[in-house]
């Protein structure tokens, strides 16, 4: 069994900037496809932030263009997410998704448990 854990979250101050980090661990990873970011907020739906698919470019949501980067590192089996000029509408649970194939289990999708962004003054 694959798991995601994310770390970086916590409250920041507009305009300020936070790291995510999220790791795969558990059993040994066969091959990565995907790693991306996604964010919910308070009654909202879940929206994409940054999705990259192995060998291929990291396509961005519209409203964190410019400002977020995500980086991967697929030997190792993470993905971060850099974010700058942070405003108070990205205030929301940050989730990390990587699109995987575990040894002796079928490609699937995994999720982390989430971790809080706070973007207030």
């Amino acid at each position: 069994q694959v798991q995601l854990v994310e770390s970086g979250g916590g409250l920041v101050q507009p305009g300020g900037s936070l790291r995510l980090s999220c790791a795969a661990s558990g059993s040994t990873i066969a091959g990565i496809f995907a790693m991306g970011w996604y964010r919910q907020a308070p009654g909202k739906e879940r929206e994409r932030v940054a999705l990259g698919r192995t060998g291929g470019d990291i396509y961005y949501g519209d409203s964190v263009k410019g400002r977020f980067t995500m980086s991967r590192d697929l030997a190792k089996g993470t993905a971060d997410l850099r974010m700058n000029s942070l405003k108070p509408e990205d205030t929301a649970v940050y989730y990390c998704k990587m699109e995987l194939r575990a040894v002796g289990d079928t490609r699937r999708d995994y999720w982390g448990r989430g971790t809080q962004v706070t973007v207030s003054s």
